[in-house]
């Protein structure tokens, strides 16, 4: 495959693209650097048109397409992302469009790739059980497959990224991973120009199929499970993406859901930005040392989407929070009379707790006549004063137990 003639080619598309599209922020981030040790830098595809890296592709690919290819309209299988930008593009281009998504779809993205004019069929679990519904829908409506990353124009278009890239002349630049065609268009672009430059890719420990095609040399499908990295789900990568892959990207890590909501609620918390599952991981693999920077070196962050269900986000960062302890949760034994919680709550306002919920508990069978269990939960900024309101409880013959 001739690289430099495919770095010609982005750099084409991204001159016909960019009116339908943004470049988007390169981000410096004081607060990342200081935790990974070298200088992190932020590349926020969250903040794209559709929310996600994946409209560069879909107007990549569908700005080529003839009339012939347009008359009948294009299809399209995504769990989101690239729903949302075909049905974007297609929509700017006037074009017809439909989507088969999963059913397991975040209804964000499903309302949202509606919104954009597609017709939305939801079938399937995963993927690639959605693809076969596709395939009956192209054979008996003679419609034209936009695949997410088994096209090279779709690379190619994804490539335009990595042209932004090249403005600060990265180190190592860390990418999501699924079907590997987002990764594959910023190697050619990054490697056609810097060939030291190290590409890693990141997949969820959930669905590690290119990671295991990769080491082992040789195409392999694995069955994804459930992660909140919905996005970078995919059973299988394709033979295009594969080789790409081979040859240009230096390594892939696997981040769990556990890391994944570390780094989108301390996006939220320290960045003020929303970035979904899959878009997060990158920073993930960086924030868990799974990619390790050294110091001075530029490393970019590829936050690929933002497209995040809000109930979703919700969970994981109140999940995140209890876990790391800014959220508590305490379950104290008293006498079921007046006073004793206004005591409990009073030793938690000592600490600076914020009560964010009381639930009494006098009917279990382990409480005692008489007795209430009571659970507080409070948010308190230093959790190394927890051990003083257990210790004032004690003092008090209040029976505590924190809840972990």
């Amino acid at each position: 495959m001739n690289y430099l003639d495919l770095f010609q080619k982005i750099q084409g598309i991204k001159d016909v693209i960019s009116p339908y599209i943004h470049e988007t922020p390169l981000d410096y981030s004081t607060t990342f650097s200081r935790i990974v040790g070298g200088n992190v830098f932020l590349k926020m595809e969250n903040l794209q048109k559709t929310g996600s890296f994946k409209v560069r592709g879909a107007f990549s690919k569908l700005v080529n397409l003839s009339e012939k290819e347009r008359k009948n309209g294009v299809i399209a299988v995504s769990a989101g992302n690239h729903a949302q930008g075909v049905a974007f593009a297609s929509s700017v281009l006037g074009i017809k469009s439909i989507i088969v998504m999963p059913e397991t779809a975040p209804v964000s993205k499903y309302l949202a790739t509606k919104g954009y004019g597609a017709e939305v069929i939801l079938y399937g679990s995963y993927l690639h059980e959605s693809m076969k519904k596709a395939e009956e829908l192209i054979e008996e409506r003679k419609l034209m497959l936009i695949h997410p990353y088994d096209d090279i124009d779709v690379i190619l278009g994804q490539g335009t990224l990595g042209i932004e890239l090249l403005k600060i002349s990265p180190d190592i630049v860390v990418v999501p991973i699924g079907g590997g065609g987002l990764i594959s268009g910023i190697s050619i672009a990054l490697k056609s120009k810097k060939s030291n430059i190290k590409i890693i890719g990141v997949q969820s420990s959930s669905s590690p199929s290119l990671k295991t095609s990769k080491d082992l040399g040789r195409l392999v499908e694995i069955e994804p499970s459930y992660s909140i990295a919905d996005g970078i789900l995919v059973k299988t990568p394709s033979k295009l993406t594969f080789e790409i892959i081979q040859d240009l990207v230096d390594d892939i890590v696997l981040v769990d859901d556990e890391e994944v909501a570390n780094a989108m609620t301390l996006l939220l918390e320290r960045n003020k930005t929303v970035v979904e599952g899959a878009g997060a991981a990158s920073l993930a693999a960086l924030l868990s040392s799974k990619v390790k920077v050294e110091h001075g070196k530029k490393v970019v962050s590829i936050l690929s989407g933002g497209n995040v269900d809000i109930s979703l986000l919700a969970r994981i960062t109140e999940k995140t929070l209890f876990k790391i302890k800014r959220l508590v949760k305490v379950r104290v034994v008293v006498p079921d009379k007046p006073g004793y919680l206004n005591r409990v709550l009073n030793y938690v306002a000592q600490i600076r707790g914020n009560i964010i919920d009381v639930v009494h508990d006098r009917i279990s069978s382990d409480v005692k006549p008489g007795y209430t269990k009571i659970y507080v939960m409070f948010e308190v900024a230093n959790a190394e004063n927890l051990g003083k309101l257990m210790m004032n409880l004690s003092r008090e013959g209040i029976e505590a137990r924190l809840i972990e």
